[in-house]
C-alpha cells in the first residue's frame, strides 16, 4: 500500500517559480517588489495608489459552517478555488492570513493550506515569514515600556495603575503568561503593578495594522490605542505617550503585503492574522484592495465558522473600508456535520445519515444569515474526505437544493484546482448576480443594541444579557463618546452561542457579555462571552512535539 504524502511533503517536492516571476504575471513593475529571498516578497503600498484608477475585480469570501475538531478545510478550498478560477480562464489572487505561531505548534501545526491545495513555501509562511509578527510584538511591547517608564517617572499624566488597560504580547501560546506581577524587586526596577500578556493576533496592533489604509492611517490609528485610565475616568492614549511615531518606523515594512504563490503558481497576497474568536479574523484591507486591483477575482477568507469571521468581515472590516463581497462559499464537511449530528469523533469514518440529517442545521443556519441577513448570494462548498460516501454527499447537495441553496463537490485537497472546478463555475455565476450588502446593525444603535442584534440575528438567540460589569463598561464607553463603533464579540468558536458544548443550530438560549472594552485605535469594542482568553494554552500533546529539522535543514512535522 502507497504511503500518503504529507502536506509537506507534497509542498517540498513543489517546484516553485521565483517570485519575481509570480509579480510579472500580475504586471507588478519591479520597483514595487521587495523580495525575501527567491519564493517571498513585499509589494511596497505605492503600487495602490498608483493604482486607484484601476476598476476592483470581484472580492469572494470563504467562510464555513461552526468548526469542530473533524475539520472544515476553509483555506484550503479558498486556494483551490484560486487554483480553480485560473483553470477555467479567470485572473485570479488569493488574499489570506499569515499563521501564527501559537497554533501551529499548538493544535493545528501549519495553517498553509493542505494536500494539493496549499500556498508555499509553506515552512515560510507558518514559522516566522516575513517577520510581520514580531514586527507587531516589539511595537506592543516598546508601547508598554514607554507606559511602565512613564509611571515610574512620576506619572505626569495621573495614570490609576489599578486601570492599567494595555498588555505585553508574544506569537506563542503561553498560559503562563495570562496573569502575572512584574515590576518586582527594587525601586529602580519600576512600580509593582498586575500585569499579563496576550497572544499576539489578539493585539490591537494586529488589528490596526490590518484595518490601516496606508503608512499615515496606521500613525493616527496608533495614536488612539487606549492604554489605561486617569483616577477621574479619563482615557490615557499611546499619543500621551508620543510612542506612535516609533512604533510606526517599527510596522513600516510590517504593513507592506506579502506576495508567494499557490502549488500551482496563483499569486497569494497573505498578510496579517487577527483570530476571529478573539478578534476581527480577516486579512489587512491593503492586501485585498491590491489583490482586487490586480485581478478579475479575489479570493480571501475569514477565520472560523461564518458567525464570527464573516459576521466580523461584513460588519467590520467591509463597513470601515468600503469593500463589498460579490458571492459567498460556505464550507462544509460531511465529517464535521455528522459531529454536529452528534455523532463520536471515533464514528466517523462510518456512514451515518441520520447523524449527518441531524447536523445540517447548522449550515443552513450560516447560509440562510449571508444570504438573508446580509443579501449576499452564497454556493456551499462540500469538502470531500476520503471516508465520505456518496450517499452522505448527496444527502448534503439535495438537501441544500430543496433550500434553494446551491451545492457543489470540491475535492481541492487530492486534485488542487481541478477539484474546484465546478466551484469556480458556480462562484463567477453568482457573482453576476445583483446583490447590495446590508450591515446587521446600524451605527446608530446603542452598543447593547447592536450586542442584542448580532445575538439574535446571527446566533440566533433569544437575546443578550450585559453584567453588571459589563452595563457600567457599556455607560462609561458611550459617555466617552464610542457608542457608535461596531462590535467584535470574543466568543467561542465552536457554537453559535456562548457555550461550546451546544453543537449544531441551538435555539432558547441568551448571550451573556460579561465585559467590554474599546480598542480605539482598530476602531471596534470587543465584547467578551464565556471564557473566552486572549492568550491559549497548549494542548497536553503540543504539535511542537512533532516538528522537527534535518541536519540538511529541512523542516519536518508541519502539517
Amino acid at each position: 500500500m502507497t504511503r500518503q504524502r504529507t502536506d509537506i511533503e507534497i509542498a517540498q517536492e513543489a517546484r516553485l517559480c521565483p517570485i519575481g516571476e509570480i509579480a510579472d504575471s500580475l504586471g507588478i513593475a519591479e520597483e514595487y517588489v521587495e523580495q525575501y529571498g527567491k519564493y517571498k516578497a513585499k509589494i511596497d503600498n505605492r503600487l495602490l495608489s498608483d493604482m486607484k484608477d484601476e476598476k476592483d475585480g470581484r472580492l469572494i469570501l470563504v467562510t464555513a459552517i461552526t468548526p469542530t475538531p473533524a475539520g472544515e478545510g476553509k483555506t484550503t478550498t479558498s486556494i483551490g478555488l484560486a487554483d480553480g478560477l485560473r483553470r477555467i480562464g479567470k485572473k485570479s489572487v488569493l488574499a489570506l492570513r499569515e499563521p501564527s505561531l501559537g497554533p501551529v505548534f499548538g493544535i493545528k501545526g501549519g495553517a498553509a493550506g493542505g494536500g494539493y491545495a496549499q500556498v508555499v513555501p509553506m515552512e515560510d509562511i507558518n514559522l516566522h515569514f516575513t517577520g510581520d509578527f514580531h514586527a507587531i510584538g516589539a511595537a506592543n511591547n516598546l508601547l508598554a515600556a514607554m507606559l511602565d517608564n512613564h509611571i515610574y517617572q512620576g506619572n505626569s499624566l495621573g495614570i490609576d495603575v489599578k486601570r492599567v488597560v494595555w498588555k505585553r504580547a508574544v506569537d506563542m501560546n503561553d498560559r503562563q503568561l495570562r496573569n502575572l506581577v512584574d515590576g518586582l524587586g527594587k525601586r529602580t526596577d519600576g512600580v509593582p503593578r498586575e500585569d499579563g500578556f496576550e497572544i499576539t493576533v489578539a493585539s490591537e496592533i494586529m488589528a490596526v495594522l490590518c484595518l490601516a489604509a496606508d503608512l499615515h492611517d496606521l500613525k493616527d490609528r496608533l495614536g488612539r490605542i487606549i492604554v489605561a485610565y486617569r483616577h477621574d475616568g479619563s482615557p490615557v492614549t499611546c499619543r500621551d505617550l508620543k510612542a506612535q511615531g516609533a512604533m510606526a518606523a517599527l510596522l513600516k515594512d510590517a504593513i507592506k503585503p506579502n506576495l508567494v504563490q499557490t502549488l500551482e503558481h496563483t499569486p497569494a497576497f497573505v498578510h496579517g492574522g487577527p483570530f476571529a474568536n478573539i478578534a476581527h479574523g480577516c486579512n489587512s484591507v491593503t492586501a485585498t484592495r491590491m489583490a482586487m486591483k490586480l485581478s478579475d477575482y479575489t479570493v480571501t477568507e475569514a477565520g472560523f465558522g461564518a458567525d464570527l469571521g464573516a459576521e466580523k468581515f461584513m460588519d467590520i472590516k467591509c463597513r470601515m473600508s468600503g469593500l463589498r463581497p460579490s458571492c459567498v462559499v460556505v464550507v462544509a464537511t460531511v465529517r464535521a456535520l455528522k459531529m454536529h449530528g452528534g455523532a463520536g469523533k471515533d464514528e466517523l469514518s462510518k456512514e451515518d445519515l441520520a447523524a449527518l440529517k441531524k447536523g445540517l442545521p447548522n449550515l443552513f443556519r450560516h447560509v440562510e444569515n449571508m444570504t438573508k441577513v446580509y443579501g449576499i448570494p452564497a454556493v456551499v462548498a462540500v469538502n470531500a474526505f476520503p471516508t465520505d460516501t456518496e450517499a452522505e454527499q448527496r444527502l448534503i447537495m439535495d438537501s441544500c437544493n430543496e433550500r434553494g441553496f446551491r451545492a457543489v463537490l470540491s475535492t481541492v485537497w487530492a486534485q488542487g484546482g481541478a477539484g474546484a472546478v465546478e466551484l469556480a463555475k458556480a462562484v463567477t455565476e453568482l457573482c453576476e448576480q445583483d446583490s447590495e450588502l446590508h450591515f446587521a446593525y446600524g451605527d446608530e444603535l446603542s452598543i447593547e443594541e447592536k450586542i442584542d442584534a448580532i445575538s439574535r440575528r446571527i446566533y440566533h438567540a433569544d437575546g443578550a444579557d450585559l453584567t453588571p460589569q459589563a452595563r457600567t463598561a457599556a455607560k462609561e464607553l458611550t459617555e466617552l463618546g464610542f457608542s457608535s463603533l461596531p462590535i467584535c464579540m470574543a466568543k467561542t468558536q465552536y457554537s453559535f452561542s456562548d457555550d461550546p458544548s451546544l453543537l449544531g443550530a441551538p435555539e432558547g438560549f441568551r448571550i451573556t457579555v460579561r465585559d467590554l472594552k474599546v480598542k480605539a485605535g482598530a476602531g471596534f469594542i470587543v465584547g467578551y462571552t464565556g471564557d473566552i482568553l486572549t492568550m491559549p494554552g497548549l494542548p497536553r500533546v503540543p504539535a511542537a512535539e512533532g516538528i522537527d529539522v534535518t541536519d540538511e535543514g529541512i523542516i519536518t512535522g508541519l502539517f
